[in-house]
């Protein structure tokens, strides 16, 4: 990632001629939110403009990665413009390049993108369960709008993303391979891990055997991936569409709960602190229902408790298995940060499970 000024300069003066919808440049920021693609707020002669760089490093293949935002982008498009909205605000709009394509390549062989600002603001935590409830609804109104996109011709960008059965084999390998050597702190999360093995391929096995549907899906479902209006109370547009790919609603759904239904911070040292809230898994579930409009099955619905659950498990096992392997992927900044973030998402889950019935029942009720 550059973070020279002059060097910043360098590059948008670059890239932005090759955009002829931007007209001249006039001044840009760097955006510093967000640690992936290299991010710039670009104010031209014919308005203001989000340039970004595909981060190499994130993404092996970045042509898969614009291949799937162009296709979606546009269906998005053209299903807001049928349903009377808004097409500038209520998704991402990709600019052309001088060459008529989506992204322009330069002189490194890295890959460039234009969208169309929109203004507006994000939320980082969910306040309040109300805004986490408008947030779900607009994921489900995502899915919603993309009913009927082929999911199955989206590349994987990063394959086996929500592979859980992958997930545990990679645990099994960090177990036994014992990088790091910590395998004796954490006996007990490796026992609850491995306990749970037979719960773990639900989604995975509906996938394949058709008893749930492949859709597309957004696959980073954080709460700072909505952008509200500019008073924080109407939800726009669905941002960050980097790691769209097929796979199961009930991921992006799931993936919400974890961390928006924990009463704590994802790495709390305390554990007496982390409670799955019911709470806002049912303002949460009430919302990605009434934006998704019909267009989930039942039996999609009646698995959100164990979509969260699954997200939960998955993200837990990924910090352990991280944890056994010596810290190679997430970054942490200390020696058992991977174990206490661990310890939370088990946490979550034994709550989550000492609490199925009532989230079982907050869905029945909802349908």
């Amino acid at each position: 990632m550059n973070t020279n000024k002059k060097t910043d300069e360098l590059l948008v003066r670059e890239a932005v001629p090759h955009f002829p919808e931007c007209g001249a440049l006039k001044s840009f920021v760097r955006i510093t939110q967000g640690h992936i693609n290299d991010t710039f707020r670009i104010e031209c002669e014919n308005g203001t403009f989000l340039l970004q760089r595909v981060s190499p490093v994130a993404f092996k293949e970045p042509l898969k990665v614009m291949k799937n935002i162009e296709g979606v982008t546009r269906f998005l498009h053209d299903s807001i413009v049928k349903e009377g909205g808004d097409p500038k605000t209520g998704c991402l709009n990709l600019l052309s390049t001088d060459r008529g394509t989506a992204y322009w390549v330069d002189g490194e062989n890295e890959v460039w993108r234009v969208y169309l600002y929109v203004f507006g603001m994000s939320y980082d935590t969910p306040k309040n369960a109300e805004v986490f409830e408008k947030a779900a609804e607009a994921f489900g109104r995502f899915q919603h709008l993309l009913a009927s996109y082929p999911a199955q011709d989206l590349e994987e960008v990063i394959p086996h993303f929500h592979d859980t059965p992958k997930r545990f084999r990679d645990l099994e390998a960090a177990i036994a391979a014992n990088k790091s050597g910590r395998k004796d702190r954490c006996l007990d999360l490796i026992e609850l891990a491995l306990a749970r093995k037979d719960r773990i391929g639900k989604i995975v096995d509906g996938l394949k055997n058709g008893t749930l549907p492949l859709r597309t899906t957004h696959n980073d479902t954080k709460l700072n991936n909505i952008m509200f209006d500019e008073k924080g109370e109407t939800p726009l547009c669905v941002l960050d569409l980097d790691t769209i790919m097929p796979g199961s609603a009930l991921y992006d759904f799931g993936d919400s709960i974890r961390f928006g239904a924990n009463t704590a911070a994802e790495d709390e040292k305390d554990l007496s602190k982390v409670h799955f809230s019911l709470e806002m898994f049912q303002a949460y579930a009430r919302g990605f229902i009434r934006g998704a409009a019909g267009s989930l099955t039942e039996n999609e619905i009646r698995l959100f408790p164990y979509g969260a659950w699954l997200l939960t498990y998955e993200c837990g096992i990924r910090f352990l298995s991280d944890y056994l392997d010596g810290d190679l992927y997430f970054r942490t900044a200390y020696e058992d940060h991977n174990l206490v973030r661990a310890r939370d998402q088990f946490a979550l889950l034994l709550d989550m499970e000492a609490k199925q019935s009532e989230a079982n029942a907050i869905i029945e009720s909802l349908l």
